[in-house]
């Protein structure tokens, strides 16, 4: 599994990206045959005040793409809520293949 982290308007430290390589490798209990994760971290400027901070998280498996994003006031609230909208949709795919 190929993880790539790419982040927008700011530059990620080491201890994010660790962060999220480390998460991420738990996907691989949900599904097998993960080939490539994108992960992009996006530092929103609205209105100029409080920067809210998305995470979008896309990932690359035979037949099938799965994509999530969301926005909270740190980059780790938002990956953790992406991560668990994806876990979810990984289940549902495999629960329909199943059935």
């Amino acid at each position: 599994m190929i993880v790539h982290v790419q982040s927008l308007h700011f530059d990620a430290d080491k201890k994010l990206v660790d962060y999220i390589t480390k998460k991420l490798e738990k996907l691989s209990q949900f599904h097998d045959r993960i080939i490539k994760v994108d992960v992009f971290l996006v530092l929103d400027n609205v209105a100029h005040n409080i920067k809210d901070k998305i995470s979008e998280i896309r990932v690359h498996v035979p037949r099938a793409d799965f994509f999530v994003k969301s926005s909270s006031k740190s980059f780790e609230t938002s990956f953790d809520e992406a991560l668990n909208a994806l876990i979810q949709q990984i289940k549902k795919k495999k629960e329909r293949q199943a059935a």
